[in-house]
């Protein structure tokens, strides 16, 4: 009979339950280093598709691009006419809001020196070609915060819902004369 609660029940000796509790501990750390172990997500997928049989699956990837750029320049490039064609094919659909994200790969705007103003301005021109080329609605243009790669503008699509579909119904708006974005 057990006269203290910590002494070890009958049959179970105290080491037994120490050595389990110091196993759980090894092997929860491994597990933690494979964790924090940099992974190929592509294998990893690739391997646990195979493992069920699974064929991969096609995807889309709804994103196009604007670049050539000059450095320092937010006038755009020639050849833009594939981008415009692009978006006004999905953006046809009210729910899909288009969103610019606009890189600089390391030139600044030459009256601020400002890489971000200049990675803005260039997302800027193509929301104004974009809404001027009648390709998508300036309530379905967003803006994302500047990046760095490349000069140029990356352009996605997604599905904003509902939501905007009202509001294009709700207060249509025409592109301005000038081809500025409001």
């Amino acid at each position: 009979m057990r006269t203290n609660r910590f002494d070890p029940a009958p049959g179970r000796p105290l080491w037994l339950t120490t050595l389990a509790d110091l196993s759980l501990l090894l092997v929860g750390f491994f597990v933690f280093l494979q964790a924090a172990q940099a992974v190929d997500k592509r294998a990893l997928t690739a391997g646990i598709r195979a493992g069920f049989d699974a064929q991969p699956i096609p995807m889309t990837v709804d994103r196009a691009v604007i670049d050539g750029f000059a450095p320092g320049s937010a006038a755009l490039p020639a050849g833009t006419a594939s981008s415009v064609d692009f978006v006004r094919g999905a953006a046809v659909d009210r729910r899909i809001a288009v969103t610019l994200t606009g890189g600089t790969a390391g030139d600044v705007d030459p009256t601020t020196g400002s890489a971000a103003i200049l990675a803005t301005d260039r997302a800027r021109a193509v929301a104004a070609l974009l809404v001027r080329e009648g390709a998508a609605t300036p309530a379905q243009i967003a803006f994302a915060p500047p990046g760095t790669g490349g000069r140029g503008v990356f352009i996605d699509l997604g599905f904003a819902g509902e939501r905007q579909a009202v509001a294009d119904r709700q207060a249509p708006l025409a592109a301005p004369a000038d081809g500025a974005v409001q």
